[in-house]
């Protein structure tokens, strides 16, 4: 991959969301962030997670490292993170995005391939936020066959894949601390699946408790051209 020209390091005029509707038109491109890793989240997400949530020097996890966002914000901000993925493709292209230095960026970050459902390496309650965008049950596929890889499951057995997840990070999280979990829910045959109430069941099963649930808009997204052409022919509404 190319190097990218840094034009900034921090977003312009960030403010910490204050309810519990986040609204972000822009990406963002700053530091190395960008949207070429198929279905990663916008970094104003996990900065405002890791900003609310977390302090310089702490210990953040994101099991699903994917394109690396998570990783990026943590080192800008000072924190250690540890970013497990399954997938070596995504470690290449962690280690590729978190690879620059800049002044002030001191987070450390390490990179360990893994499975998110067997996180053996990771003592129990050492962890003191987690941090992370799971992919979205055979949304997108970021492997083929791979059944260690959640992405190419179907809902039911993602979702009992999804409990082992849980039971993990409950494991490896400090008490009264936090795990931020982005998920959307799946429409299939005309109807909604609320996949992400769901998965917020099944980490509540495990032990956590419901702190906040917070709605992302979403925006610049590849099939909105194609759900809102359908939204009144099937009559139902869609994501924006």
């Amino acid at each position: 991959m190319s190097k990218k020209i840094i034009q900034r390091w921090e977003p312009d005029d960030f403010l910490l969301e204050e309810t519990t509707v986040w609204n972000f038109p822009n990406h963002g491109d700053w530091a190395t962030h960008n949207s070429k890793w198929r279905g990663n989240w916008t970094p104003y997400v996990p900065r405002n997670i890791l900003l609310r949530y977390s302090q310089e020097g702490d210990l953040v996890l994101d099991q699903f490292a994917g394109g690396g966002t998570t990783l990026v914000e943590a080192k800008l901000l000072n924190r250690n993170i540890i970013g497990v993925d399954i997938n070596e493709n995504a470690l290449l292209w962690c280690r590729d995005k978190t690879s620059f230095t800049h002044a002030g960026a001191n987070g450390v970050i390490y990179l360990r391939q893994g499975d998110a459902r067997k996180l053996n390496f990771i003592p129990s309650e050492s962890i003191d936020l987690i941090c992370t965008h799971p992919p979205y049950a055979d949304i997108i596929r970021y492997s083929q066959n791979n059944l260690a890889d959640l992405s190419c499951l179907s809902i039911p057995w993602f979702l009992e894949e999804m409990r082992l997840v849980a039971q993990e990070s409950f494991r490896v999280l400090k008490s009264h601390k936090y795990c931020a979990v982005l998920m959307g829910d799946v429409r299939k045959r005309g109807h909604i699946f609320p996949l992400g109430f769901e998965v917020m069941r099944l980490f509540n099963d495990v032990g956590f408790k419901t702190k906040e649930i917070i709605l992302k808009e979403q925006h610049n997204c590849h099939s909105t051209e194609y759900w809102s052409a359908n939204s009144s022919r099937k009559s139902f509404f869609y994501c924006t």
